[in-house]
């Protein structure tokens, strides 16, 4: 990040404390309260369609219970289309989203499914404006994959414990986005990463006094699930 810059503010799943996550509602009132990002997750259904939800089996009411409890990727797309989140909306497609968000923001696509690299890079080239996507995963191997198709779309690599050589990860991927959880971060992280190019987004990061420290230490973006507090504290 530029000296003196403000790390970039995304909303994790978009704005979930006020409306159901990772839905269209969700990413347009974070584009409402002025994301500079939008992160958001995605799985493939049985028929290959990319949809945007975080869990594998739907975390959404379905239509009857025959379809409860079943996998997203062994529902065709028409039997999705009938599960309400929060009985507020629809589970959508990773193409609607992008096209309801329309290069407004960036958007951190997070992979979820298996093998599913390339729909999701199709559906991002595709979009009004693929510049402004990326990939990332806790599955570095699938984030390697996607690179290798798309160079041109960045990447990310997604921890959840303390690691010691970022920069080994990241080549291993061919990444150049370290999302580390907020509490592995420290200085020496940060300056290793930026000195392999690379950016520093820790997740998630919902507490003001969080956030003002670690823009200190020069990170490069917050995800978070409150981007008006942080605006505020930055």
């Amino acid at each position: 990040m530029t000296a003196g810059a403000r790390p970039l503010l995304i909303g994790h799943r978009g704005a979930p404390r006020e409306r159901p996550e990772n839905t269209l509602p969700s990413f347009l009132r974070a584009l409402e309260l002025q994301a500079d990002g939008i992160e958001l997750d995605v799985h493939c259904t049985k028929d290959r369609i990319v949809v945007v939800h975080h869990d594998a089996i739907p975390r959404a009411t379905p239509p009857s219970g025959m379809l409860a409890g079943k996998r997203i990727d062994a529902l065709t797309f028409d039997e999705l289309q009938g599960f309400s989140v929060r009985g507020l909306a629809l589970i959508s497609t990773l193409a609607e989203a992008l096209a309801v968000i329309k290069g407004r923001a960036d958007v951190f696509v997070e992979l979820k499914g298996e093998a599913i690299e390339h729909e999701v890079i199709a559906v991002i080239r595709g979009s009004i404006a693929p510049a402004r996507c990326a990939v990332h995963s806790f599955d570095h191997a699938q984030v390697a994959r996607a690179r290798a198709l798309a160079p041109d779309i960045r990447g990310g690599i997604l921890f959840d414990r303390a690691i010691v050589d970022p920069v080994a990860a990241m080549r291993a991927a061919d990444a150049l986005d370290v999302w580390p959880s907020h509490e592995h971060v420290s200085e020496g992280f940060v300056q290793q990463v930026h000195e392999a190019g690379g950016r520093v987004i820790p997740w998630t990061v919902n507490k003001a006094a969080q956030a003002v420290a670690l823009a200190a230490l020069g990170v490069d973006g917050l995800c978070t699930d409150f981007l008006a507090v942080l605006r505020a504290a930055l």
